[in-house]
């Protein structure tokens, strides 16, 4: 299986919509993580929103703003795909 991340849309919620090359679309829900360690430097809103993003191949926040995928903070895709509600596509409207 193939669990390589695409796409990723974060919510005003500290949600992620995550989109996988086999096309499943899971939710992933990050106010508890955003309360560890060096997650916390998410827990501004914008900060989680902007430096969002897919960095080796996984949903990750660019916090350096250079897209250096050793400097990012990144989630194993195994994890999310496993763990993670699959959802149907989001109205972006509402995000």
């Amino acid at each position: 299986m193939n669990y390589k991340v695409v796409q990723v849309i974060p919510t005003k919620d500290f949600k992620v919509y995550i989109y996988f090359i086999d096309g499943k679309i899971k939710l992933f829900d990050a106010k508890e993580l955003i309360q560890k360690g060096v997650f916390k430097q998410l827990q501004d809103i914008d900060i989680f929103i902007n430096t969002c993003t897919v960095l080796n191949d996984t949903l990750a926040w660019d916090l350096s703003g250079d897209y250096d995928a050793t400097r990012c903070l990144d989630i194993d895709p195994i994890t999310l795909y496993n763990e993670c509600p699959e959802v149907e596509e989001p109205d972006i409207a509402i995000l």
